[in-house]
């Protein structure tokens, strides 16, 4: 299954712009699709025939994508998932626990992240939003998924007891907001 919405952002200059993501629920993978500030409903079709041609090139399958009732999901938005087999849940009315993996996604990319940056524009936005959905990917556990990120880098699972402190080392992200540690050999 996968849950799709908008969140938006507003610049230091008082612009107001639009982020389109995608959550798999299963794996809570996202997928940023775009960044704009005049989200139409052809932008939003393209957006989703983009996300479609990712999907169709992996193994598993994608059943269901639950969306809210937003007029920018238009019905060609609609067909785009349909073609490929997709069914289109829409949530109820002013429902928003109805589509609460996508509500809780805005609440973490928040909180984690956008809540402490200053956005100049939308490149800069496009740039904080991706960088921060790769460490959300690859590196941010998750409780659901036993403390292991979506897509882990590492396959090995290690244990904390006796760790050498020599051997940790500290990535910055997102210019030094997010720290991520990895043991090197």
């Amino acid at each position: 299954m996968l849950a799709c919405d908008f969140f938006t952002v507003d610049t230091v200059l008082l612009r107001r712009l639009y982020v389109l993501f995608f959550i798999e629920l299963d794996t809570r993978r996202v997928f940023v699709t775009g960044v704009t500030a005049h989200p139409t409903g052809a932008w939003v079709v393209q957006q989703a025939g983009n996300l479609s041609y990712q999907i169709a090139q992996r193994a598993q399958l994608i059943e269901f994508l639950i969306r809210d009732r937003d007029t920018k999901f238009t019905a060609s938005f609609e067909q785009v998932f349909r073609s490929e087999g997709i069914r289109i849940i829409r949530t109820p009315i002013r429902a928003p626990r109805a589509n609460a993996f996508a509500e809780h996604f805005v609440g973490t990319v928040r909180r984690e992240c956008l809540d402490r940056v200053l956005i100049f524009g939308r490149h800069h936005l496009d740039a904080v939003v991706h960088e921060y959905v790769e460490h959300y990917n690859t590196h941010r556990p998750h409780r659901s998924l036993g403390q292991l990120p979506p897509q882990p880098k590492d396959t090995v699972p290690w244990e904390p007891k006796n760790v050498d402190a020599s051997r940790l080392r500290r990535t910055e992200r997102i210019g030094g907001l997010i720290d991520e540690y990895r043991l090197v050999a």
